[in-house]
């Protein structure tokens, strides 16, 4: 064979594998799009307002100084239980002690005046005057060994009411500061969730609403609660209103711990749900004869995984299970049926 019919081979050859190969593009450009449908399904849907809240005692009391002292004693510890009028630390009080003292003379020494100026003016040789004023400078020396009496007991920190330790801040030997509290008290009544609640939902939420409730602490986990109480009075800052939830006794919550709360506003136990992806903008895409076409639907419920529809599908039809921009109206599809089960 010549170099010339060899050529001619190769050439024809070539031509006809570029002709295969346009032609597999071509089929391959033609060829449908292929796209993952479901069919709605009937599960339960619940719609829920969303508030991140703190486990906090139902009564709690702050114990603190009402002056600043170095704290000598510490009684109790955190945990412990006590009751009404316990001691439960002692401050530095040797200076009120003294001053107390003090002032115990003073009043002593104004009461022997008083009384000698009593006898005086019965006798009706001193003036009034001389008297009222004796008198005068003894309540006033009264008044003060009262007020220091006082300020001296201050320094015995003693419980409220009856309750338990949840928190103790301060080491003895520690200068504690005015009004800074030294203990943590909580009641014997039960433990609850104070949660804040955006002014936009609040109105959905009413006492006695099924609440589930997480926590971090106890991962996979979702706990029962109830709406006990909502706070007439917003947060104008912060445009939340407070909302208290109870749950009950066994529950394993701590106080301090923070806490999501779904409460629930509406629950369906046979509504139609779709993938929440397959829903842009109240609007799904559905194949009708091999091709697209969107539908208007009304939607109740939403979640991170199913949305409810409450109209404008049904059970039969032929959902496409994520809304891409790139699909548009006619375009025929292939179709690849994706388990759905709610």
């Amino acid at each position: 064979m010549n170099s010339q019919h060899r050529h001619g081979i190769w050439y024809w050859g070539g031509l006809a594998a570029l002709a295969v190969a346009a032609a597999a593009m071509a089929a391959f450009v033609l060829m449908p799009r292929s796209v993952a449908v479901v069919h709605p399904a009937f599960g339960m849907a619940v719609q829920a307002v969303y508030a991140t809240g703190t486990v906090e005692p139902t009564v709690m009391m702050p114990i603190a100084p009402r002056v600043g002292a170095r704290l000598m004693e510490l009684a109790v510890d955190e945990g412990a239980e006590v009751r009404k009028g316990q001691v439960l630390a002692q401050l530095e009080s040797s200076d009120l002690r003294n001053a107390l003292r003090q002032l115990e003379a003073q009043q002593g020494f104004a009461k022997r005046d008083y009384d000698r100026y009593a006898a005086m003016l019965k006798q009706g040789i001193i003036a009034r005057q001389l008297y009222d004023r004796a008198k005068a400078e003894w309540e006033g020396a009264v008044a003060a060994t009262e007020r220091a009496r006082a300020e001296a007991g201050f320094m015995t920190l003693t419980a409220l009411d009856d309750g338990y330790v949840i928190r103790r801040d301060g080491e003895i030997g520690q200068l504690i500061a005015a009004n800074q509290p030294i203990f943590w008290l909580a009641g014997r009544s039960a433990i609850r969730i104070s949660a804040d609640v955006d002014e936009e939902d609040v109105a959905k939420v009413r006492p006695g609403q099924e609440v589930l409730i997480r926590a971090d602490a106890f991962p996979g986990k979702v706990f029962s609660g109830r709406v006990q109480s909502i706070t007439p009075k917003g947060d104008p800052i912060a445009r939340s209103y407070r909302v208290r939830i109870t749950f009950a006794k066994g529950v394993p919550l701590m106080i301090g711990m923070t806490a999501e709360t779904n409460i629930v506003i509406r629950r369906s136990d046979h509504a139609l749900l779709v993938p929440t992806g397959a829903v842009a903008a109240g609007k799904v895409w559905v194949i009708e004869h091999g091709a697209l076409k969107q539908k208007n639907v009304a939607i109740g419920s939403s979640g991170p995984d199913n949305t409810e529809i409450v109209s404008g599908l049904s059970p039969s039809d032929v959902v496409v299970a994520s809304a891409a921009s790139s699909l548009s109206a006619g375009q025929r599809v292939r179709t690849v049926v994706r388990p759905f089960a709610p």
